[in-house]
Formats: C-alpha cells, sequence, structure tokens
C-alpha cells in the first residue's frame, strides 16, 4: 500500500457512515444585501467603492465618456511608459494615451516582458460589494491569469452593472469552468511572525475605475 492510499483509507474510515453527504456550511453566508446598503443600486455601487478603499487599493468614480480620459490619467499618475494588455481591450479604454506604449499579450508575453512594463490594464467579470472583490475569469478585455499576476501594477475597469452585492450573488455569475481570479486589494501575505508583506504574489498596486455607464 503506498503513502497515498494509507491516507486515503484513514479519510474513508474517519468519514465512516457520513462519507458522501452533504452536512450544511457552518457560516451563515447571505444570498443578498439587505437593509441600508443595498436600498438603491446606487448604495450597492457605493459600498463597493467603500470596501475597494479599505482593501488598499485606489478607487475612482468616471463616466463612460470619460474613461479614455482616466485611464491615461491613471497611467501618468503611475508614470507608467509601457504596459501590457489583453489583446481584446476595447479600443476607446486606451484612446487617449500619448507617450505611453501599450503591449498586446498576443503572442504571449514571456514572464521577463510581463516583469518589465510598468502595469497591466484589464476589464474583470464581475465584482462584489460586500467585499470589495474583482473577478476575472480569462474572458473579454481579462487576458490570462499571468498578465495580472506579474505586473507590479493593476488598473482594472469596472462597470457598475457589473457589481453585485455578495459573493453567492457573484457565482450566479460565473462559470466555476473558467479560471477565475478573486482579487481584494493589492497583493499581500503574513509570514509565520505575523508581518504583512504586499507584492509577493500578485500586484503592488490595484487601481479600479468604477464606470457609471
Amino acid at each position: 500500500m503506498t503513502a497515498r492510499e494509507e491516507m486515503l483509507r484513514r479519510v474513508r474510515e474517519a468519514l465512516g457512515g457520513s462519507r458522501g453527504a452533504h452536512p450544511p456550511v457552518p457560516r451563515g453566508y447571505a444570498r443578498r444585501l439587505t437593509g441600508p446598503q443595498a436600498a438603491t443600486r446606487a448604495d450597492v455601487v457605493a459600498l463597493f467603492t467603500e470596501r475597494v478603499a479599505d482593501n488598499r487599493a485606489a478607487v475612482r468614480h468616471v463616466g463612460a465618456d470619460e474613461l479614455g480620459t482616466a485611464v491615461a490619467a491613471a497611467l501618468w499618475g503611475r508614470e507608467a511608459k509601457r504596459i501590457a494588455v489583453p489583446a481584446d481591450l476595447p479600443f476607446g479604454w486606451l484612446a487617449e494615451l500619448d507617450g505611453v506604449r501599450a503591449l498586446a499579450d498576443t503572442p504571449a508575453l514571456d514572464l521577463d516582458a510581463l516583469a518589465a512594463v510598468d502595469g497591466v490594464v484589464t476589464g474583470c467579470a464581475a465584482a462584489v460589494a460586500q467585499t470589495g472583490t474583482v473577478v476575472l475569469d480569462g474572458g473579454r478585455a481579462q487576458g490570462r491569469r499571468a498578465l495580472t499576476l506579474v505586473p507590479g501594477y493593476h488598473l482594472c475597469v469596472v462597470h457598475a452593472d457589473q457589481i453585485v452585492g455578495t459573493v453567492p450573488e457573484a457565482v450566479t455569475r460565473l462559470d466555476p469552468a473558467r479560471p477565475l481570479t478573486w482579487i481584494s486589494g493589492p497583493s499581500a501575505t503574513h509570514g509565520v511572525e505575523g508581518v504583512r508583506a504586499e507584492g509577493v504574489h500578485g500586484p503592488l498596486h490595484l487601481e479600479v475605475l468604477v464606470v457609471e455607464d
């Protein structure tokens, strides 16, 4: 018997008669926001903005007709000269760039090229107000996972109608077969001493533009 088989045998013995059962989830997840936080659509968007800021990310609201200018302003603020973008990023998002070179990720940029850019611009698949989270699934305007994990700065465009109240609501919108990346603020981790280290497993800086369509 291999070590793997022995481990699985012990797990089966520990499960006993409950094997295959679906016990209730002990945490009381609310499927939807209630009360003042969800009184209007604007309240849900406002809560998302508040939670994104709580997660140590920058966040700004822009009009749909201002998006190109807002993207350019964000990149200028970072003094970005070279950025990576998904091949299918809408052209209008980059229409106001001046002096910034956008490298389309097609063919796929290698890790050295991704590490050398000043940032990446993407859209998202959904966003969660309760946790200030943006979710990418590799769909339109998002690109592959490495595109948003290697560069040190991520500028993410979130349309207001992509924002839902809770994680369960977001899950109903997403395809579990797709490569989902859940982002709640800049990359951060804590070592055994409890010291927070940022930028270890992803971008050190996250900026979110909320587009009021």
